[in-house]
């Protein structure tokens, strides 16, 4: 993953670039993200905000349009990343939008109390819900020895 990490949306209206690399990968099982992803889960690569940016077009927002922004595509209206509440140090792109989402499978996946039973992702460690957020420098530790 040297490089840095490109992505677009469906239609490639929308377009994005990371300087950084991911920090983290993962998936989450929970309902509402089964809901916005159309799947049994959705993929999340997570990038430092400071290096990320739009190259191309205007994302929306959608989803609950709640303090966790979740940002669209206008036109394919693409899930395209997750600005979560609270924490502007990190931005949560779909993984499966970027170049080469091979290189980004789920090292970590969260709320597997909702997950559904047939749903697999071969990721090395499994939350019932999110990891408490002092697990967080151990498990991004541990990924970036992968």
């Amino acid at each position: 993953m040297s490089g840095p990490a490109v992505g677009a949306c469906r239609c490639g209206q929308v377009t994005f670039e990371s300087a950084k690399p991911a920090i983290m990968t993962s998936a989450c099982h929970c309902t509402g993200c089964q809901k916005m992803s159309g799947s049994a889960f959705s993929l999340t690569a997570l990038f430092p905000t400071e290096g990320f940016r739009i190259t191309r077009g205007v994302p929306v927002p959608g989803g609950l349009h709640g303090a966790t922004r979740h940002e669209f595509c206008p036109n394919c209206l693409s899930w395209l990343f997750t600005r979560p509440a609270g924490n502007d140090a990190f931005v949560g792109v779909r993984s499966s939008l970027l170049e080469n989402p091979q290189h980004y499978a789920p090292f970590m996946e969260t709320w597997t109390q909702e997950k559904l039973p047939w749903a697999g992702t071969g990721a090395v460690v499994s939350f019932e819900a999110f990891p408490a957020p002092q697990e967080y420098p151990a498990l991004m530790a541990r990924f970036a020895q992968r």
